[in-house]
C-alpha cells in the first residue's frame, strides 16, 4: 500500500532537487524517493553494524575470547586473496 505525505523543503532544496530532476529526466518525486530509499538503506546497514559491534562487546565481556590485530588482518588477506580461508579460533 502507497500513501501520500507531504515534506516541507526551504526555496533552496527544493531548487536543487527540480534541477538534479531535469537533467537525469526524471520527476522530482523520483528524486526524493530514491533519496530516501538510499537514506534508509544506509542507516538500516549502519544500526545493524551497531547492533553487531555491540553484541561482539557483550560477548568479549563474558568470555575474554578475541583475535589479536595480526591474526584478523591475516585471515582477511587471505579472503581478499580469494582463498576459501576459516575464521581463526579465538582465544583468551
Amino acid at each position: 500500500m502507497v500513501t501520500a505525505t507531504s515534506i516541507k523543503l526551504d526555496e533552496d532544496m527544493k531548487g536543487r532537487v527540480q534541477h538534479l530532476a531535469e537533467a537525469r529526466r526524471r520527476s522530482s518525486h523520483w528524486i526524493m524517493r530514491e533519496a530516501i530509499a538510499q537514506y534508509v538503506e544506509r542507516e538500516e546497514k549502519r544500526e545493524a553494524l551497531k547492533q553487531d559491534a555491540m553484541q561482539a562487546w557483550e560477548g568479549y565481556q563474558q568470555t575474554g575470547l578475541h583475535l589479536s590485530v595480526d591474526e584478523a588482518d591475516s585471515w582477511l588477506a587471505r579472503l581478499e586473496a580469494g582463498e576459501d580461508a576459516d575464521l581463526p579460533p579465538c582465544h583468551d
